[in-house]
């Protein structure tokens, strides 16, 4: 959770967060920080579709969008507060239509995220999608195949939220290519 992405989540370190402000609050002890932590951890977490929406001119109405990695960190089936939850269903408020692969975290998700379409791989997950969204740093997203993911996308636009490529290297693989808390240009 200290890199740039689209929040964290899970259950321990939000837990542990909000008890630390009760139990402050408990004593008439304000943690503005720690307060601010919480609240700007959530607006990121709303903010990622926006930076889908963005990536794709601004209006995800009728687009099919790739949710790679549903979980709150690989290796885990956990979706405990994950970013993927107000970033699916900001999306589909949008109007996308959204297809997800997690490597294990698809029957947990289901009960999170019903209206989805869920896939048996990353690039079932990418066939015929405007843009594909890195959520979750999975190894297995690591190493991709750029061009079998190229030619199952209607557009190669890849949101990648955990930065997991160099933008050179997705521009040279011609992708259209979005990371967070990087300098542009």
């Amino acid at each position: 959770f200290l890199h740039a992405g689209p929040g964290f989540g899970g259950s321990c370190f939000p837990k542990d967060t909000k008890a630390l402000i009760k139990i402050a609050q408990d004593h008439d002890v304000q943690l503005r920080i720690v307060e601010s932590v919480l609240a700007v951890n959530e607006n990121r977490k709303r903010a990622m579709a926006r930076k889908v929406s963005q990536a794709l001119g601004g209006s995800l109405r009728g687009k099919t969008i790739a949710v790679l990695g549903l979980t709150f960190k690989p290796d885990t089936d956990d979706m405990r507060d994950a970013p993927s939850i107000p970033l699916v269903t900001g999306l589909i408020d949008m109007g996308a239509t959204v297809k997800a692969f997690d490597p294990v975290g698809m029957e947990q998700a289901k009960g999170e995220l019903p209206s989805i379409t869920y896939c048996e791989d990353a690039y079932s997950c990418a066939q015929g999608a405007d843009a594909v969204v890195i959520v979750t740093e999975w190894v297995q997203f690591r190493a991709l195949d750029l061009d079998r993911l190229k030619s199952a996308m209607a557009q190669p636009i890849v949101v990648d939220l955990r930065n997991i490529y160099r933008p050179e290297e997705m521009e040279a693989a011609g992708f259209t290519y979005e990371s967070v808390g990087r300098p542009l240009g």
